[in-house]
């Protein structure tokens, strides 16, 4: 979408005051020392200071010297979250529309160099697949493409919302960056909440993962969330892909990336998710390795550091950890999920980014959650009677 000159200024504005500004003032190894120098000491001041939490706070949390305090931590992550989301757990399915994509990301089965089918729904499939997913039980649909502006793009993504708008009352969507008004545009159609992570924050490493298309311009991609905020979408979702640079260092830059959009953006709601790399086409293989223990240790960290703060986690993660996870500070699940166009209503492992690791339905997903005294919810009521 070409912007006017006025509309030029305003992303400028935007620009001016982003977390870009914050996070250059800081070099990755002086972050990376706030969180390794932190002693025992830290950590308990931390958990004294459990739900409202500063980022001295969340810098102690994440290191090593609190991991023999994992099990308090566990224990206060999950009743703030009882405190504060009860026992609900929402749940919600991915939609893929597309797998083109104009970027080179080395971790990446979408990444443009990979040999693989590419596809990208028509309005037909769509509601096809939208037939699917309903049929399924689920009101809640995220909408997911690869980074090419041509063949998925914002006017692709405004009709696909349109289209679906009837059918989700809650549509929320994880694809390539956008300005600031196309983001409102898309919000007066019906959009609910954007997802996008920052891969790493780690700007010195940036270029050695992202060779490549637009997802090579680290800063308009960090400025991204701004930009949603200013747009004034309901939910905003952050985070980093773990395995890619020290995911200690990393979960301390989205705390505060979060910090900073709360100061700006109030209005809005957060979320953070935790994708770990998962096996894909291609060869690329992960430097830092993030063990069960240690998502589980940023977890709770997360919710010890915001007790309003929406976590999620996908189906990534085994049914095993997900089971054994969710009741410490998750907030929402996906269910069921494919992760090739138009694998609802035709699947094809041919055309999928990653590989699921739980494959389990989304009624056996459902009965789990009831068998463990929890509410699953369809429906996030909270948007639907804004």
């Amino acid at each position: 979408m070409k912007l006017n000159p006025e509309q030029q200024a305003r992303e400028a504005e935007i620009a001016d005051r982003s977390f870009y500004h914050t996070i250059r003032q800081h070099s990755w190894e002086e972050l990376g020392n706030r969180v390794y120098d932190s002693t025992s000491r830290d950590v308990e001041r931390a958990l004294r200071h459990a739900g409202d939490a500063d980022l001295h706070d969340f810098a102690a949390l994440i290191s090593p010297a609190a991991e023999p305090y994992l099990e308090p931590m566990a224990r206060e992550s999950e009743r703030l979250t009882r405190k504060r989301f009860g026992r609900a757990i929402s749940l919600y399915v991915p939609l893929y529309l597309s797998n083109s994509c104009s970027n080179s990301c080395v971790y990446c089965g979408y990444s443009y160099q990979n040999r693989i089918v590419r596809k990208t729904l028509t309005q037909e499939e769509i509601l096809s697949e939208a037939e699917s997913i309903r049929a399924l039980g689920f009101e809640h649909i995220l909408l997911l493409t690869g980074e090419h502006a041509r063949v998925s793009g914002f006017d692709y993504l405004r009709e696909a919302i349109k289209l679906l708008r009837p059918i989700f009352p809650q549509i929320s969507i994880e694809v390539q960056p956008m300005s600031s008004t196309e983001y409102a545009i898309l919000e007066r159609e019906g959009l609910n909440a954007v997802y996008v992570y920052q891969e790493t924050y780690n700007e010195t490493r940036y270029p050695a993962y992202h060779l490549a298309g637009k997802k090579a311009d680290y800063r308009y991609r960090l400025e991204t969330p701004d930009r949603i905020g200013a747009a004034g979408v309901h939910r905003i979702g952050l985070g980093a892909l773990l395995g890619l640079e020290d995911w200690r260092v990393e979960s301390l830059c989205v705390a505060m990336h979060l910090r900073h959009l709360q100061g700006l953006y109030w209005k809005s709601k957060y979320s953070v998710a935790f994708p770990r790399l998962r096996p894909h086409a291609g060869c690329f293989e992960p430097q830092f390795h993030v063990k069960d223990r240690n998502l589980m240790q940023i977890i709770t960290a997360y919710r010890l550091f915001d007790e309003n703060l929406e976590m999620s986690l996908t189906t990534r993660e085994s049914a095993f950890f997900r089971d054994h996870a969710f009741p410490l500070g998750i907030t929402s699940l996906s269910a069921g999920s494919h992760t090739e166009p138009g694998g609802y209503a035709k699947p094809n492992k041919e055309l999928e980014q990653f590989q699921i690791s739980d494959a389990r339905s989304p009624e056996e997903v459902e009965r789990m959650l009831v068998a463990k005294g929890f509410d699953p919810v369809w429906k996030d009521w909270d948007r639907v009677l804004q």
